[in-house]
């Protein structure tokens, strides 16, 4: 009989070598004393907790253990005891239900808001890298004609010739906003339900009037989505070659205002939600990329919200805000108040 037919095989977890069994020494096997363990995609040994993802590799895994071969196999693991007389138990799940109310009270929307600010990609500063306005800058180097209204927000004044420019303009330096039927300006706050009383409301700061429009951009589309975890908020805002230093993120606990600028365009993109939860703006972030503005706002409470904002103007409110951005003061002029 040769040598090799006297050999026996180990049965150690992890060795699997053969062994003669006249000289058997302490030491000569290495192996693993648990066994193994196979869970979201990793497999390892229970002595040891080294894991690894492929199969092959876990397999060469080396043993933490040094004795003797053993051509005994060891025992399996005792698997638990299956009680078949609950097989036909039916398990009822009930799941909570959502809350959309919030254990934290819940601040005045007009709460001042807080620019957040965002990490800028090197990849998006490369995409806009020597983009310029395709509008032309005359406007602003051409002469202000008599009779022309100052552009400033609630300013009834015209241009009468050099002396109009000495003149104290009373405007609203703030934006008109409309929010549960109410119509006011933000930086007076006045609240009138009435659009007519609104447009008469006097300005609350003075300066100098401006008679030529200094925002001369359209309004930009951009495509918006969200998801979230229970404990972030992460909307995304779809846009390429915007102007990161011109565009500006703002944020109260309940709204978010984001403010795109494409200079290649000369166009803006503006959205304005208020938040269906409350966030904490200390761990909110924004970072700007070069295809998406992707905005991550912590939750101040752990929780699922239904939608991510409440709608803020029905659709006739809707327009008439629209028509404010776009020329407020315009609004103004074309009211008769004789007829209310």
């Amino acid at each position: 009989m040769s040598q090799e037919e006297n050999l026996l095989p180990c049965y150690n977890r992890g060795c699997g070598k053969k062994f003669d069994p006249n000289d058997n020494k302490e030491g000569d096997c290495i192996y693993h004393s648990g066994y193994p363990v196979f869970h979201d995609a990793y497999k390892g040994w229970s002595c040891c907790n080294k894991k690894c993802t492929d199969f092959t590799e876990f397999l060469n895994i080396k043993g933490c253990v040094k004795s003797y071969h053993s051509n005994i196999k060891p025992a399996e693991p005792e698997k638990p005891v299956v009680d078949k007389s609950k097989w036909n138990e039916i398990i009822e799940v009930i799941a909570q239900p959502l809350s959309n109310g919030s254990a934290l009270e819940r601040p005045p929307f007009e709460t001042p808001q807080v620019n957040l600010m965002p990490d800028v990609s090197p990849a998006l500063l490369e995409q806009i890298k020597g983009l310029t306005s395709n509008i032309s800058q005359n406007i602003c180097e051409s002469k202000v004609q008599i009779g022309q209204s100052c552009k400033n927000n609630s300013c009834k004044a015209t241009y009468n010739g050099p002396a109009s420019d000495d003149e104290v303009c009373n405007h609203h330096p703030g934006v008109p906003i409309f929010h549960e039927g109410m119509k006011y300006w933000s930086c007076c706050q006045k609240k009138t339900t009435d659009f007519s009383t609104f447009l008469e409301q006097p300005g609350c700061a003075q300066g100098k009037h401006t008679w030529i429009s200094k925002n001369n951009s359209k309004r930009a589309k951009c495509r918006m989505d969200w998801h979230q975890t229970g404990t972030f908020v992460v909307i995304s805002v779809y846009a390429k070659k915007y102007q990161p230093d011109q565009s500006s993120i703002k944020l109260n606990p309940i709204r978010l205002t984001v403010d795109l600028f494409f200079i290649e365009e000369n166009s803006r993109y503006n959205l304005d939600l208020e938040l269906r939860g409350i966030v904490d703006i200390t761990q909110s972030s924004v970072n700007m990329l070069p295809t998406k503005v992707e905005i991550k706002l912590k939750k101040a409470e752990l929780g699922s919200w239904a939608k991510l904002d409440f709608p803020r103007a029905t659709e006739e409110e809707t327009e008439e805000d629209s028509q404010n951005d776009e020329n407020i003061s315009a609004q103004v002029e074309a009211v008769d108040l004789s007829d209310l």
